[in-house]
């Protein structure tokens, strides 16, 4: 049997040394996997997802690396708030409606008049939840930011919806069950699907419209299809991301640190502009193809809509229950420190 020299067997011996001491920083990486409900390459995967993804991995080093799942390649949307519980995404970013019944004090935020744009809903949204109103429907996570998709509308395929009368015998798609409740109160047919399978659902007849926001009616595709649409604020949907306790609590303290600092306000603000962008383009893109529109003014103010929006605010606080009252009174004061 052949032997090494000597000084290349110390030579190997230390190669080999040097390699084992270099191992435990490569082990020290960490990869974050994200499930989020949108589609890949959207504004919101690009220039939310992604950035966030890209700051985070800058501030700490490399130490984290973050692997981005959008369209539900890891989660479904009614799954993806679980996923985060389980660990079976480390952070999860969807909408508190797609689990039904889960966050009914969140949803408070929701109701018609709370908020004018995605800024405004999203400074409320993320301000309540600091203040703690409703922080115990997401004890099992950690979320990071909430953020909300601006004030949703009525779009439809084949006639201008002008008055609530108008909504009789319509298939629609309702984003959350309060507005479904709003529909079937006025003879309309609430028909409960994901964002991403809305398109599909119009396009074989499924549904004659949906209540939507403008950017949700370019991310999905939605303005080739629903030629008519109704400026009425329905409701402004919360969204969240939020990451697993288990994936955070297995960090170092200044890992946890850096996820700290991409949490909260700024980065509920930095989701809100992406959101105001992608509603700025989407009506845009509608007036561009010759859309036909109807704007109600002072929605909760005007004869015919106003009872009907008070009455799904009334419905729902009762529903829920007297601590919903407090929230939504906090809700409303926030519009004077949260502007549009």
């Amino acid at each position: 049997m052949n032997k090494l020299p000597t000084h290349l067997a110390k030579a190997t011996l230390f190669g080999v040394f040097a390699v084992s001491i270099a191992a435990p920083d490569v082990e020290a990486s960490t990869t974050l996997r994200v499930a989020h409900v949108w589609p890949g390459g959207s504004m919101i995967d690009r220039e939310l997802f992604q950035a966030w993804a890209e700051s985070v991995e800058e501030a700490s080093d490399g130490q984290l690396t973050v692997e981005v799942f959008p369209s539900q390649t890891l989660a479904k949307s009614a799954q993806t708030y679980e996923s985060a519980v389980s660990g079976i995404a480390d952070i999860g970013a969807s909408a508190q409606g797609y689990t039904a019944g889960r966050f009914p004090l969140t949803q408070v935020v929701e109701l018609p008049g709370v908020s004018s744009s995605a800024r405004q809903g999203a400074c409320i949204l993320q301000s309540l939840y600091d203040q703690g109103y409703f922080e115990q429907e997401y004890a099992d996570t950690r979320p990071l930011f909430l953020f909300t998709t601006g004030p949703g509308y009525l779009h439809t395929k084949d006639q201008l919806i002008e008055t609530p009368a108008d909504l009789e015998g319509l298939r629609l798609r309702r984003p959350t069950p309060v507005v479904g409740d709003m529909f079937e109160r006025l003879g309309a047919q609430a028909v409960g699907m994901p964002a991403p399978d809305v398109f599909t659902s119009m396009q074989r007849g499924v549904v004659d419209g949906l209540s939507f926001n403008w950017e949700g009616m370019k991310t999905f595709r939605l303005n080739e299809l629903a030629q008519y649409h109704t400026e009425v604020p329905l409701y402004d949907l919360s969204l969240f991301a939020t990451m697993s306790q288990r994936s955070y609590d297995s960090l170092p303290a200044d890992l946890q640190q850096v996820i700290d600092d991409h949490s909260g306000l700024e980065w509920s603000l930095r989701a809100a502009e992406v959101y105001d962008e992608m509603i700025r383009q989407g009506r845009e893109e509608a007036v561009e193809a010759g859309h036909e529109f109807v704007v109600i003014e002072d929605a909760l103010e005007d004869p015919e809509w106003g009872p009907v929006l008070q009455q799904t605010i009334d419905d729902y606080l009762e529903e829920v229950g007297d601590s919903t009252n407090d929230i939504y009174k906090a809700a409303m004061d926030l519009q004077q420190s949260c502007p549009a």
